[in-house]
């Protein structure tokens, strides 16, 4: 049996989802599974983008052949040498003998590292910037080096306009037959597992991201294909913005993450006080235990947050193990622009202040104040300390803020109502085309940011144009008119 789905008249998915797997690469949990993609060009000749994981031998087999529907496979194109997406090369160069392999040169030689029947065998080097004619289809190919690994490439369909996007795009999660991003609410239920694949996947290498994102709007894009995750073929521009973002290590919202290492409980007590602190002046916080969520989803929420706290005993006369292990992630992914507090604890020698923001110093974050040491447990007289500790993160995002008004960043965004790209600018020029799906400046509309009001009983924030006549705080109960706008 084979389970494939139609990307146009030409192109198919015929890649597999695994959900049996535990850990991808042996590190990042993935409790929804993840999908491994491929894609079937049938023109004059057959092309087949990359393979599959070992995982789902069977039913990428299956797909393939069913679509090739006895045709021979003329060329297979290796944009990405991890094994999760080669397990099947070796297998299709013994079943189709005149199969011709294009690669970059680096992954030639990594072809040959990893299979020893395979090196040199109808192997063809290509370069950015080479074609190659399929009959209907002219491919191009754009090199991406460390998007994540060195022999990265990119492919561009010029007939189709479609670009192939290696791991660039991906997504953690099994697709469950939602080929298309447009078929969920991506947003709602995949947004997080996305941020959380870019940053522990691909986080470190912005600059080379940046690279080929460049690349990318000089080409008329219509459909996004990863190698993980769902096929954008909408809202292009929305997914290219948080990429953009990502990888300018530019956090995408003014909030706070919080993340604890506790032993008995005093020291993540002390935390959730500067939880209610911050919440109370109406900062968004996002709080893990470092000794129960795994490092994957806190880096991945440290990209999203403006600001971060660590909070952690002591322990050895060093730091918490989890935390260590944590902030060493954080450090391994070169994540910056953030700024940082610390909060200590220890019963006789409190050091793990100073051995956190050792391991932290490479990434050249802003310290708002030295850390707040704690014995044992917190003291009714420090906790002035923890609302000073609220009160400098609060002056330090509307400082944030107020320098972004006066750095001449453009305050006004446009979007394309054909493809979702977003042009940043006091104003849209008449002339002006979208890069992505060609739409004129009549196309474009205006994007507003949500208005924020604050319930006066109890700080939650409603957003919307205003709040409705019948709406309830749904913390307190409070009815509509104890809502006021809220100014930054």
């Amino acid at each position: 049996m084979y389970c494939t789905r139609k990307i146009n008249d030409d192109y198919t998915w015929v890649g597999a989802d695994a959900r049996r797997l535990a850990m991808f690469e042996g590190v990042f949990g993935v409790p929804d599974g993840i999908s491994f993609n491929s894609y079937l060009l049938k023109d004059e000749k057959t092309v087949l983008f990359d393979t599959a994981d070992s995982a789902v031998v069977e039913t990428f087999r299956q797909n393939l052949l069913h679509e090739l529907d006895g045709r021979e496979l003329d060329y297979l194109i290796v944009q990405h040498l991890e094994p999760d997406h080669t397990a099947l090369v070796e297998e299709l160069l013994l079943r189709f003998p005149h199969l011709q392999v294009l690669c970059t040169a680096k992954a030639a030689t990594m072809l040959g590292q990893f299979f020893d029947t395979a090196a040199g065998k109808n192997i063809t080097t290509v370069k950015e910037g080479d074609t190659l004619c399929t009959g209907r289809h002219t491919l191009e190919f754009i090199e991406a080096p460390m998007v994540h690994w060195p022999e990265v490439m990119m492919t561009y369909d010029r007939t189709d306009r479609l670009l192939m996007t290696a791991d660039a795009f991906g997504c953690f999660g099994a697709i469950n037959g939602q080929l298309f991003a447009d078929e969920v609410n991506f947003e709602r239920d995949y947004l997080d597992e996305a941020r959380r694949y870019y940053s522990n996947i691909v986080g470190k290498y912005g600059k080379q991201v940046q690279a080929v994102l460049k690349k990318a709007a000089k080409l008329q894009i219509e459909m996004l294909l990863p190698l993980h995750g769902f096929v954008w073929r909408k809202d292009l521009g929305w997914i290219l913005e948080k990429y953009d973002l990502w990888s300018r290590w530019e956090p995408e919202e003014k909030s706070v993450v919080i993340a604890y290492a506790s032993v008995y409980g005093h020291t993540e007590n002390t935390a959730n006080i500067l939880a209610c602190r911050l919440a109370e002046q109406g900062v968004r916080v996002k709080m893990f235990d470092t000794s129960v969520t795994p490092a994957s989803y806190i880096v991945s929420a440290a990209f999203k947050a403006s600001h971060l706290v660590f909070a952690a005993t002591t322990y050895n006369s060093g730091v918490f193990v989890t935390m260590e292990q944590l902030l060493h992630d954080l450090v391994a992914h070169g994540l910056q622009n953030r700024s940082y507090l610390l909060i200590e604890n220890g019963s006789w020698a409190p050091t793990s202040g100073r051995g956190m923001k050792k391991i932290l110093e490479p990434l050249g974050w802003k310290e708002l104040a030295d850390p707040l040491s704690i014995r044992s447990a917190l003291k009714a007289h420090q906790e002035p300390m923890l609302e000073r500790l609220a009160g400098l993160i609060v002056e330090d995002m509307k400082r944030e803020r107020h320098a972004e008004a006066a750095s001449g960043k453009p305050q006004k965004r446009y979007v394309c109502r054909i493809c979702g790209y977003v042009y940043e600018g006091d104003a849209l020029p008449e002339d002006y085309k979208c890069p992505l799906c060609g739409a004129d400046a009549s196309y474009f509309d205006e994007k507003t940011e949500p208005k924020k009001f604050v319930c006066s009983l109890c700080g939650f924030i409603y957003e919307g144009e205003s709040v409705p006549a019948d709406f309830r705080c749904p913390l307190c109960n409070a009815p509509a008119d104890q809502f006021v706008e809220k100014k930054d």
